[in-house]
């Protein structure tokens, strides 16, 4: 992360978080694609513009122009956007403009700067900093933009990093003709990871990644399945059955009942860095409907050592990753229609993607569980998004 975004990121600043996180200050630190003749609006009015209008519901590029456009003249001021200093008026670019600078932009400059005023803006007082767990949870897995397929390119794949509370960290695309294995390690980079958890699926228990996460200060737990035939054979075949349950957890919801039991055992010499203890989930899941019965069960390692944390925070931390699923990925598909989209051009696809994580992951930090409806709400009055983005 450079050094201005570092520093932006850790200063603490009084609530409330309009006055204190300002979105507008870390969106001026980004490089500036345009020529410098070019330059008649200038680069963080825009962006502040359209993460703005993503915020109050824009899904498309046409909505963004047309928020911008309709736009009261306080508000574009408030943006950033310069008043004629004659008639007062305040000139606002052309939605082919934006169009233009948005795909033009670097993406890993976009999404660090997103990410470190996320950071800044959860660390304000009146955020419950007192009930926040000692460890966070960061949650990794990856997301096709589908509707971003070419003939001659395929779609675009972000790798994202988000807290189980739902802030989006961090994002990377993955390469052309590549995986996410590979984009795992600078997708945290610029991320303190001391003493944090990191869940991830099993596309990720790999040897280097262990390395890497421990040589950070963090801590994993990884789920072990068939491709890694020593290590599940090894965790697989201990005595489940002589070891005493952890955690038990019952719950009915969806039109399903389920059960969920974890169990934990100390291990050694495993090929795997630093790992301390083996876990082995099972669940039953009755269907309320049918009566159909299914029984998984999921085997883990992690690198805490017993008693550094209970069974019911590490069952949370297994169960909590999915909700970069729930809380996330499929927010940006039902809610923005994301793969419907048919934006291609440049870094369009990534940009989107970045501003519809800012977006959730604003409405998710002040306590909003329904995106739909933050958005409608917020889309009502021009005060809400920019309150929520520090910029009023």
């Amino acid at each position: 992360m450079p050094a201005a975004l570092e520093h932006l990121a850790q200063a603490d600043a009084p609530a409330p978080v309009a006055d204190a996180v300002r979105l507008r200050s870390f969106l001026d630190l980004l490089p500036d694609p345009r020529d410098r003749r070019g330059r008649l609006y200038p680069l963080g009015a825009v962006l502040c513009a359209a993460a703005a209008s993503v915020l109050a519901g824009a899904r498309s590029l046409a909505a963004i122009g047309e928020w911008i456009a309709d736009a009261p003249r306080w508000a574009l001021r408030a943006l950033g956007f310069v008043p004629h200093p004659l008639t007062g008026h305040v000139p606002v670019p052309h939605p082919a403009t934006v169009r233009r600078l948005l795909a033009r932009l670097d993406g890993d400059a976009l999404d660090e700067a997103i990410g470190a005023f996320l950071t800044a803006r959860a660390r304000q007082p009146d955020r419950d900093a007192d009930t926040r767990p000692v460890r966070r949870a960061i949650a990794v897995d990856g997301k096709t933009v589908r509707g971003s397929r070419t003939p001659a390119r395929p779609a675009t794949a972000l790798l994202a990093a988000m807290e189980h509370t739902g802030s989006v960290l961090a994002q990377r695309q993955v390469a052309d003709k590549s995986n996410e294995i590979p984009a795992f390690a600078p997708l945290l980079d610029a991320l303190d990871l001391t003493d944090t958890v990191i869940t991830a699926d099993a596309l990720h228990t790999q040897h280097d990644h262990g390395v890497y996460l421990r040589g950070r200060g963090a801590h994993y737990l990884a789920i072990v399945k068939k491709d890694h035939p020593t290590l599940y054979d090894r965790v697989r075949t201990l005595p489940w059955r002589d070891i005493a349950l952890d955690h038990y957890q019952r719950t009915r919801a969806h039109h399903r009942m389920e059960i969920r039991r974890l169990k934990t055992a100390v291990i050694a010499h495993l090929d795997y860095p630093d790992a301390a203890q083996a876990l082995q989930v099972v669940c039953w899941r009755r269907d309320l409907g049918t009566g159909k019965l299914t029984i998984e069960r999921v085997y883990l390692i992690t690198s805490l050592k017993p008693g550094e944390a209970t069974g019911a925070q590490l069952a949370a931390w297994i169960r909590g990753h999915w909700h970069i699923e729930n809380l996330l990925h499929h927010v940006r598909d039902r809610t923005y229609r994301e793969d419907d989209s048919k934006i291609r051009t440049g870094h369009l696809p990534r940009t989107m993607a970045s501003l519809r994580n800012l977006a959730i992951s604003v409405h998710r930090q002040d306590g909003r569980t329904n995106i739909a409806a933050a958005l409608r709400h917020t889309a009502r009055d021009y005060r809400r998004p920019l309150s929520a983005l520090g910029l009023t």
